[in-house]
């Protein structure tokens, strides 16, 4: 017989997984030099001025009046700004037109609460993370102060934001470290990083998350303080910076652990993502008969679930797939106003779009075929238009 040792299981899989950890970030390196930073584009002069809600002509005459930030000005004369100018432009409307600041900055009111929503689905492949990814930056892209927080400890949110969890972050970057039961427990604050999408903060997640899961049951047995429970901390967490953040949004893990359940009671807002086949819907179907099960044993025990709206958010659609119709129509029937009349389509601009892991808010237009990314950024759009109406609605603004 050869001498030959035979790796265990355990021994292997980690070698592939550093493996493939080590390749990924040397692509990572090759995507984004020199110091492996994603970077956003800029945009046109005519795009900022969209997005901010004037004529391109009078950010022009603020340019040339010395007023605002002052773009970038190519060879052949076209502007561009950066988000973070835009977003220096909206605040610089506000406040010389306050009767008209909230078209400019829709930033809450200070009689408005923080909206905190919670992505979540029990099972994978419903772009629950593409879903929150597009949502927090169309809501940045609006003028939004945005806080996204990565609860999954695969941490593809954290990844598509420009950190690799295995290299990027030490003990306690993660919610965890704010939410842990012990004393090395740390500030929401100091764990908080800036993206490369200006006004769009994140909480990167890993590994480490598990931990959560795993000393929660102990801490239970310790007879915890109400306020200290587990499904009070997520919230706890998130009070200590609501005051930086109009909304933020979670990506949540794909089962009904205690990071759930702390993010579910955390949220004012939940949307579930789904992808219309039968066997997603008789996933969702136990997912959900679940979820009620385990939320009436936390609100017996003083969890609050009082939730401004739940909505349905139909993903990956395919419209003119016949059996993919019948189920939305379902859903519909049975839901009614809690699924979003907006669906996202599965479409190949989304994909490789993700490919270099970008948006179709990132990307150049020119980087894909016009019509497709047309179409798919149009779905997107209107299901994230109608996620800030109903924002807007439990603001009370009209």
């Amino acid at each position: 017989m050869d001498n030959i040792s035979v790796s265990t299981t355990d021994v292997r899989i980690e070698r592939h997984a550093m493996q493939l950890s080590r390749q990924l970030k040397l692509l990572r390196e090759r995507l984004f030099p020199p110091l492996s930073q994603k970077t956003l584009r800029t945009f046109t002069s005519g795009e900022a001025a969209q997005m901010i809600g004037v004529s391109d002509g009078y950010l022009r005459q603020l340019s040339l009046d010395g007023k605002g930030p002052q773009p970038d000005v190519s060879q052949n004369g076209r502007r561009s700004y950066t988000l973070g100018q835009i977003n220096e432009l909206r605040q610089h409307m506000a406040k010389i037109k306050p009767k008209d600041a909230l078209s400019y900055l829709p930033w809450r009111r200070d009689s408005e609460k923080l909206q905190t929503i919670a992505i979540t689905n029990f099972k994978g492949g419903s772009a629950k993370t593409t879903t929150t990814l597009y949502l927090a930056q169309h809501l940045a892209l609006e003028g939004y102060r945005v806080l996204a927080i990565d609860l999954d400890p695969q941490a593809s949110l954290s990844s598509l934001l420009g950190v690799q969890p295995e290299f990027d972050l030490g003990d306690g970057d993660t919610l965890y470290g704010a939410i842990r039961y012990d004393a090395q427990r740390r500030p929401l604050k100091d764990i908080i990083r800036k993206t490369y999408f200006d006004g769009l903060d994140m909480v990167p997640g890993n590994l480490e998350l598990m931990e959560f899961e795993h000393e929660t049951p102990r801490a239970l047995n310790d007879r915890q303080k109400p306020e200290e429970l587990f499904f009070r901390r997520v919230g706890n967490a998130i009070a200590e910076v609501e005051a930086d953040y109009d909304i933020v949004v979670i990506d949540c893990p794909p089962q009904l652990g205690y990071l759930t359940l702390g993010a579910v009671c955390a949220a004012t807002s939940l949307l579930i993502t789904i992808h219309p086949q039968m066997v997603d819907v008789a996933s969702m179907s136990q997912f959900l008969l679940m979820t009620s099960d385990l939320l009436s044993v936390v609100r017996k025990a003083g969890g609050d679930l009082q939730h401004d709206f739940i909505k349905y958010v139909v993903t990956r659609h395919e419209p003119f797939d016949a059996p993919q119709s019948q189920i939305v129509a379902l859903l519909r029937s049975l839901f009614g106003d809690d699924v979003l009349t907006a669906t996202i389509l599965k479409s190949t601009a989304i994909a490789d779009a993700g490919l270099t892991k970008q948006t179709l808010y990132e990307i150049e237009k020119g980087q894909v075929r016009r019509s497709t990314y047309d179409r798919a950024l149009e779905s997107v759009n209107a299901a994230n238009g109608e996620i800030i109406t109903s924002i807007h609605k439990a603001w009370g603004r009209t």
